[in-house]
C-alpha cells in the first residue's frame, strides 16, 4: 500500500499563540500593601525557575518590579468560575485607557471577588490562595525586556525569572508512596488555549521519558529554598 498523503498545511497569521498553557494566578503587592491577585498563562518552568511574561504596563508587573515577590497559584480545572471571575479586571486605578477600552473595571480586593482565600507565606509576603491546589512562593531574580529593538513593542513585554522558594501542595494531588511528587493522574490543572478553559485528559500512553527517575532533575535552588 501506498504511504498516506501528510496533512495539507496553510499558511497563518493568528492574532496570538496561546496553544496550550497552565493558567496561574500570580498574587503581589500592591504599592499600598495590598494583595493583587491576576490571572495569566504565559508561564514556564525549568527546574524551581518559572519564567513569567507579563504586559509592562500592568499592575502585577510594576508590583513585581518594586517589590520582587510572588506566589504563583496554580488552579485546578474545577476552579475556572473563580479564575474567570478576575477575567477584565485590574488593580491599577485609574484604569488605563487601553484596558477600559477593551472592558476592564478596576476591582480593590482581588481576592474576595475571586471568592478565593488568601493565606500567609512562609518565605514572601504576599499571600498564597487557599483554593489553589499549587501554591509556589518565589523570588524575581531577573527580568528582561522582549523585543528591544523593535521600536513598536520596546518595553511593552517583560519576562521575569522566578526562583522558587517554597512549594505547597493539596495532600489530594501527592504521589501516595512519595510525598516529593505530584501524581499526574490526580491533579489537573485548569489549561487556557486561545482564549478557551480546558482541563487536562487521561493520559494517553506512558512516556519515555518517564524511565529517567525525577531526583536526576533535582535542582540546587531546592537546597536554598530549605533555607529560605
Amino acid at each position: 500500500m501506498p504511504a498516506p498523503m501528510p496533512p495539507s498545511s496553510v499558511t497563518s497569521e493568528p492574532a496570538i499563540l496561546y496553544f496550550g498553557t497552565p493558567v496561574a494566578l500570580l498574587s503581589t503587592l500592591n504599592p499600598d500593601g495590598s494583595a493583587n491577585l491576576a490571572p495569566m498563562s504565559s508561564v514556564f518552568w525549568l527546574g524551581w525557575r518559572a519564567v513569567l511574561g507579563l504586559a509592562a504596563a500592568s499592575q502585577t508587573a510594576r508590583n513585581l518590579i518594586d517589590h520582587g515577590e510572588v506566589v504563583i497559584n496554580l488552579p485546578s480545572s474545577a476552579m475556572a468560575a473563580h479564575v474567570d471571575a478576575l477575567a477584565l479586571t485590574t488593580a491599577c486605578d485609574p484604569v488605563p485607557d487601553y484596558k477600559a477600552a477593551r472592558g476592564y473595571r478596576h476591582v480593590a480586593d482581588k481576592f474576595a471577588h475571586a471568592g478565593l482565600t488568601p493565606i500567609p507565606s512562609e518565605t514572601v509576603v504576599p499571600p498564597r490562595a487557599a483554593e489553589a491546589p499549587v501554591q509556589l512562593e518565589a523570588r524575581i531574580e531577573a527580568m528582561h525586556s522582549l523585543a528591544r529593538h523593535d521600536d513598536d513593542l520596546a518595553g511593552k513585554i517583560l519576562t521575569f525569572e522566578a526562583r522558587i522558594t517554597r512549594v505547597h501542595l493539596h495532600e489530594s494531588i501527592v504521589m501516595a508512596s512519595d510525598p516529593n511528587r505530584v501524581d499526574p493522574d490526580l491533579w489537573r490543572p485548569l489549561i487556557m488555549s486561545f482564549q478557551k478553559f480546558y482541563g487536562l485528559g487521561p493520559q494517553l500512553r506512558p512516556s519515555t521519558l518517564a524511565t529517567i527517575p525525577e531526583a536526576v532533575y533535582r535542582s540546587p535552588d531546592v537546597d536554598r529554598a530549605r533555607a529560605a
